[in-house]
């Protein structure tokens, strides 16, 4: 893995308006000691934590990391917070790391599994984070179902199963 760089930045609101999100400006210096503008994911370094994130762009040629609610809370960050960065490269941009359900669910439907492949590293992230997000057990699995479901069978991972009874409601 190359060298990381370091810098300091202060968090910021930021990201899409319906997503709680704090980010850090890249300084364009920065961007180039990694690679330019051909670098997106990089593997990121804050208080001892390490992270893998894409880069978004900025008119002004910066890039900008955004940071969810949830490492936020853990690495006990807030707006205006002014923190050290250690950024390099992913070596492995493509690599997308799976809850342990998913993987198992994946294992076991192999018509699921060939469907999954097919899908693009930043759709695979996003199903990932999906069901890495529901806070309950049940909730988990209950994702986890309906995409190996809808993947199977040709659908589309982000529709709901429409298999569901709901009861009591």
């Amino acid at each position: 893995m190359a060298t990381p760089i370091t810098f300091r930045a202060v968090m910021q609101p930021g990201g899409p308006s319906f997503m709680p999100m704090q980010v850090l400006v890249v300084p364009v210096e920065v961007i180039e000691a990694l690679g330019g503008k051909a670098v997106k994911r990089v593997v990121v370094a804050l208080r001892d934590h390490t992270v893998r994130l894409g880069l978004h762009p900025l008119k002004s040629g910066e890039r900008y990391l955004m940071l969810n609610q949830a490492l936020l809370t853990e690495l006990s960050l807030r707006s205006g917070d002014e923190v050290t960065v250690s950024i390099s490269p992913d070596p492995t941009p493509n690599q997308v790391d799976l809850p342990e359900e998913l993987a198992e669910g994946l294992s076991s439907w192999p018509e699921a599994e060939a469907a999954f492949e097919r899908l693009t590293p930043g759709t695979k992230r996003a199903l990932a984070y999906h069901i890495e997000s529901a806070k309950r057990p049940e909730t988990r699995s209950k994702r986890v179902i309906s995409v190996l479901h809808q993947l199977a069978t040709g659908g589309h991972p982000f529709k709901p199963w429409e298999g569901w009874v709901r009861v009591g409601r």
